[in-house]
């Protein structure tokens, strides 16, 4: 792990605030990630990532295959870039996007398309039909359950037995352009949730260690369920599930051929809240001091960015280096400035390195990140805002 006094040396000279990726530390959870896994393929969610060079490093090594993707757009674009075996893993449903990716896809693309309504099939195979497509299409399993009356999950498919996918994939099959290849079921209280969050109270956690534990035999007998129906009617090319949070809990799963990791790679402050996770912090951004107002107090241009969801402590971003370093609770990290309280010697141009709460939206507040090694930048890579990119 790298001191503040490599990154001070490797910053030197480069115009702050800047993104960085620490090259041993990204090696590390590459490695990490598949013993993990242990044998099963990973598919590398892009959202967390938003770095085609990252991507190609992560894909680069043995057991990574495949990308989820989260908009159309996108896939359409990593397509265009030389990706393969792209999962869009959220709807689409606009008139121009989809047409965007029938027309990849007639033109050799693999992308595959997610569902979990009629309306969802009906887009698609008119986008698919136009274009002379035949599009591939994932069915959308909801793996959210329900404990004490207390809905514990996020809000996504409608599609929650075998009931609800059967019909579904029947409509699938009867449609003109588009055909079934896989099943998705993301148990995203299970990878999503950490079992210490600071944003909780002590009792909280507690809960939600418990109600995790209560999701694993019913996400696992659910997704189950489902895939064996799917794939005994219409044959599955795949199933996949899981997130960083979960992959050992997935990989036991028989009928999933899949997990997906993204935000692991990065490692962001919200790992270090999970039990028997051991990820490095990979990823962050340095912010400059320009001057001390007070003895102990540095204030840094800019820094203010803060993740998204329900907003409290575990969205900010947080001083990693120098060690000892904190915010000031009366003014956070700012749009324009952040003012740092540090019981040590800081001189006007020092960078002071700053972890972000989520993985992938470091990547859109800046247009490169800064490759690090050691005490050195060896390179730089575009993100997907340096690529011209915004898809949301």
């Amino acid at each position: 792990m790298n001191e503040h006094s490599a990154y001070r040396a490797a910053f030197e000279g480069r115009e702050l605030p800047t993104a960085f990726v620490d090259r041993a530390a990204l090696a590390a959870n590459i490695a990490r990630t598949a013993d993990r896994a242990d044998g099963l393929p990973v598919r590398v969610a892009s959202k967390s990532v938003r770095c085609r060079a990252a991507l190609e490093r992560i894909l680069s090594e043995d057991g990574f295959e495949g990308v989820m993707c989260y908009t159309g757009r996108e896939a359409v674009d990593l397509a265009d870039a030389g990706f393969d075996d792209l999962l869009v893993a959220y709807p689409v449903v606009g008139d121009a996007e989809l047409r965007a990716v029938a027309e990849c896809v007639a033109e050799g693309a693999e992308i595959t398309l997610l569902v979990d309504c009629v309306e969802h099939v009906e887009r698609i195979a008119n986008a698919a039909e136009k274009a002379g497509a035949d599009v591939p299409l994932c069915l959308d399993l909801d793996c959210s359950t329900e404990h004490f009356g207390v809905y514990f999950g996020v809000r996504r498919s409608p599609v929650r037995t075998v009931e609800d996918a059967l019909p579904l994939a029947e409509t699938v099959t009867e449609a003109p352009g588009v055909h079934l290849t896989g099943l998705m079921g993301y148990e995203a209280q299970i990878a999503g949730l950490p079992d210490r969050n600071p944003a909780n109270g002590a009792l909280e956690n507690a809960a939600m260690r418990l109600l995790k534990e209560r999701s694993k035999p019913i996400v696992r007998e659910r997704r189950q369920a489902v895939a064996a129906a799917l794939d005994e009617e219409y044959g599955l090319e795949f199933v996949n599930g899981g997130g960083t949070g979960s992959v050992e809990f997935t990989r036991e799963d028989p009928h999933v051929t899949e997990v997906t990791v993204g935000s692991g790679f990065f490692a962001p402050r919200q790992f270090d809240w999970y039990d028997d996770l051991d990820y490095e912090p990979a990823a962050g951004y340095a912010i400059e001091v320009t001057r001390e107002p007070t003895d102990g107090v540095y204030t840094c241009r800019g820094g203010g960015y803060v993740a998204s969801g329900p907003v409290g402590p575990d969205k900010a971003p947080v001083p990693w280096l120098p060690e000892g370093a904190d915010l000031l609770d009366n003014e956070g990290a700012g749009e324009v400035q952040t003012p740092v309280r540090y019981d040590g010697d800081l001189a006007v141009g020092d960078p002071v390195v700053m972890r972000h709460g989520k993985a992938g939206e470091l990547c859109r507040f800046f247009e490169e990140l800064a490759v690090v090694d050691g005490d050195e930048v060896v390179d730089t890579w575009s993100t997907y805002r340096g690529d011209g990119r915004c898809y949301i």
